[in-house]
């Protein structure tokens, strides 16, 4: 048996991360070889820092744009270093122009993720054109060298794209099988551990966030390639697979919903959920091993996970034989229960049967033109710049308070005379972030990196005296710090410190002065970026937050509708379903995440976070109630939509709409009708009540027939008239909650 450790060490080898970091070191240590053996150091580095600072935006996405992000990058780090070269003679110019240099390339990051990390390429330029690098290289030789070092590093990233091109959707794709596996595992102690349901709501919560970035990298991803690839059976597969990864994500939210009331039905009778608890964890245990499967690629590695399979149908088959025939209100909660985890069995199943070529259709995603309307596109539209010149942006005030940090810092440096004062710049640059609480999070992991890489550095260089271990060992540094800068920025900055102190070992002898001003420039830099963030129009969550709860709230209502008019019409569920679908949990997603940011900023800021938290729970239980009905209308036969549902539909979508307009400050609420959803809930109970007699009435006359077309019209009747009389409670406690609430 392989230690976990080891096994976690193998799968970071295996990773894109660590790929990715082998080729940059490539990309970088080449031309500096190379440069030195031909007698000309300086021309090398300067084509290895174009390849570092090109490197940020070679992110996933079609290879047209993956090439022009870096092709972008590239120049504009060649351009940006140019400028500055020839203005470095001026220190009267300097100062206004880094101003303005660094407030104009931050605010490109308006038109997207791509974009932001292009915006980088050319902040970094900014800061190492202070490094004074090259003595003898003209300027624009130097920006031309920079470009060209870029365009080397494309060439290497695209030579080992097609080497092994399927490697970054693999990854991708097992990372989203493992998330999800746990997503299932932590729900799953949420059915037992009742004193320990809040705690792990705040990791659901996380952990949908977490999915949610997952999904839609993977279906930009996945899509693009069906595209390009036209209809490759290894497209098709794993876009098989995420479809089911979807479902599986959806099921999951669907059970069960109402924790309270499950507790209040089964009393003490906890050996049922024991038993789910079981089952859920075996499924999701096979998540975990399809995970390794696909990241090993061993495709043909099935054995265990077919014998696994059969595992978890003998468990269905105990849990069925326990849940009572009786037609009480345990026993139907248990059989919805019971019918989804078995639906999530043939998920399973299915991922299995496409991975081994058994599950030949065609996904339905693609078969209409409208699939277009599932992948998010960013608008590069130049009014975006206009639009967003005020300080109701986030990232003009981001930009504008970045520019004013570093011109502090700079000066600061200029000020004292410190030795790689641009290190103070580049920590901000690297540190600062839009909202105060990742940078504050990222300026701790900076500072605690650097000091634990400041002190090993001390013992090495104590012990040992050899420019070629320093070399060595400053490359091997490199290479772990751009392989861990996404999964561990503390471990990160430990290695940047490491490579920066060994590297310039190299070039000068007093050592300990280098590590001196390394340690004293990284807490200074991480310190004005926190302080900045802090003093200088702070972004923080609870001036926006009402904004996201609307857009969730939004989102859930036109589910609501979705489910509504496919209740009524059935059929082949509609694409409109499905993106409906796509951004209630995307939005559900991004409050989670809104929320967990409030967390993280000072105690004076967090006003109602009880409250907040309450609402988010809400968001997130109205959610998943409509999950749960959804999945029910689209995986049983129902009879007709009744007026009676009708009414219920309605008044949910009235304190849904009631519920906004309390985040906008008004008193213009829609009046509701108590009496006409009273005498709905009656009829509902009465047409429950009246199936329940029916089916009474067929087990004492013909007990031997089979009585399942009425029973399943009575869990119908049970699941749907329960599921919206919780949603009309859920959303009542939202519309009660938002009112009390004083959002700052």
């Amino acid at each position: 048996m392989i230690p976990n450790y080891w096994q976690e060490f193998l799968k970071y080898l295996r990773s894109t991360d660590f790929s990715k970091a082998m080729v940059l070191t490539v990309a970088i240590g080449s031309p500096v070889g190379i440069f030195i053996w031909l007698g000309n150091f300086e021309i090398g580095t300067v084509l290895a820092m174009g390849a570092l600072l090109s490197s940020p935006s070679d992110i996933p996405g079609s290879f047209r744009h993956r090439n022009i992000g870096v092709i972008i990058a590239a120049s504009l780090a060649g351009i940006v270093s140019v400028i500055m070269a020839y203005a470095s003679a001026y220190l009267w110019l300097v100062l206004p122009l880094l101003g303005l240099l660094m407030f104009g390339i931050a605010y490109l990051a308006v038109y997207g993720f791509r974009a932001s990390l292009v915006a980088f390429a050319g902040l970094f330029a900014i800061v190492l054109s202070f490094a004074n690098i090259s003595t003898e290289i003209l300027p624009w030789e130097r920006g031309l060298l920079i470009t060209g070092g870029g365009l080397w590093y494309l060439l290497l990233s695209n030579l080992w794209t097609s080497i092994n091109p399927k490697h970054h959707t693999e990854q991708l794709l097992a990372e989203c099988l493992e998330l999800t596996a746990k997503y299932l595992k932590t729900r799953a102690h949420l059915l037992t551990e009742t004193a320990e349901r809040e705690k792990l709501q705040k990791e659901l919560f996380l952990l949908q966030s977490d999915l949610n970035e997952k999904h839609e990298s993977l279906r930009n991803l996945l899509i693009t390639a069906r595209r390009a690839s036209g209809n490759s059976n290894y497209a098709r597969k794993r876009l098989l697979i995420f479809i089911e990864l979807v479902d599986i994500l959806e099921l999951a939210m669907a059970n069960p919903v109402d924790y309270k009331k499950m507790d209040e039905v089964l009393g003490e009778d906890r050996e049922l959920l024991e038993r789910f608890k079981k089952l859920i964890k075996k499924i999701a245990f096979q998540l975990d091993e399809i995970s390794v499967i696909i990241e090993k690629k061993k495709e043909s590695s099935t054995k265990e996970i077919r014998e696994y399979l059969r595992g978890i149908e003998e468990n269905f088959k105990e849990v069925r034989m326990l849940i009572s025939s009786e037609n009480t209100e345990k026993a139907f909660l248990l059989q919805n229960l019971f019918d989804y985890l078995e639906k999530q069995g043939q998920k399973i199943n299915t991922i299995v049967r496409v991975l081994h070529n058994l599950d030949t259709r065609e996904p339905g995603l693609l078969k209409n033109k409208e699939v277009s309307q599932f992948i998010t596109p960013q608008d590069y539209d130049p009014k975006l710049l206009v639009e967003n010149f005020n300080f109701g942006s986030p990232i003009f005030k981001h930009s504008l308070r970045l520019a004013i940090v570093v011109l502090i810092g700079f000066s600061i440096g200029l000020y004292f005379s410190f030795e790689n004062a641009y290190w103070i710049i580049l920590t901000i640059v690297v540190i600062m972030r839009p909202n105060y609480g990742l940078t504050k999070d990222r300026s701790k992991q900076r500072i605690v990196g650097t000091l634990i890489g400041a002190v090993i550095a001390l013992g090495i260089v104590f012990v040992i005296k050899n420019q070629v271990v320093y070399g060595i060992l400053g490359l091997f540094s490199l290479t772990l710090a751009f392989s861990l800068l996404q999964r561990n920025y503390r471990t990160a900055a430990v290695f940047i410190t490491l490579s920066i102190i060994f590297i310039y070992s190299l070039l000068k002898s007093d050592v300990f002065n280098v590590i001196q001003f390394r340690v004293i420039d990284t807490i200074l830099g991480a310190g004005l970026a926190a302080l900045g963030n802090l003093l200088l129009w702070p972004a923080w969550e609870s001036q926006h937050i009402k904004s996201v709860i609307k857009e969730s709230i939004s989102a859930n209502k036109k589910y609501l509708e979705e489910i509504d008019n496919f209740y009524h019409e059935k059929g082949t569920l509609p694409t409109s379903y499905k993106l409906s679908r796509k951004k209630a949990f995307l939005e559900m997603g991004n409050l989670s995440a809104s929320f967990q940011r409030m967390t993280q900023e000072p105690k004076f800021k967090q006003k109602e976070l009880g409250q907040l938290y309450k609402i988010v729970g809400l968001n997130q239980t109205f959610l998943s109630a409509l999950a749960s009905l959804g999945t029910f209308i689209q995986n049983h036969k129902t009879t007709a939509a009744s007026k009676n549902f009708e009414i219920f539909v309605s008044h949910i979508c009235t304190n849904l709409e009631n519920a906004k307009k309390g985040l906008e400050d008004t008193q213009e609420l829609k009046d509701l009708d108590p009496a006409r959803t009273e005498k709905a809930a009656s009829a509902l109970l009465k047409t429950y009540k009246k199936l329940l007699a029916e089916r009474e009435n067929q087990l004492k006359e013909e007990p031997e027939n089979d009585q399942r077309d009425v029973q399943l019209r009575l869990q119908e009747a049970q699941l749907v008239s329960s599921q919206v009389q919780w949603l009309l409670e859920i959303s009542e406690n939202l519309q009660k909650t938002i009112a009390k609430t004083k959002f700052s």
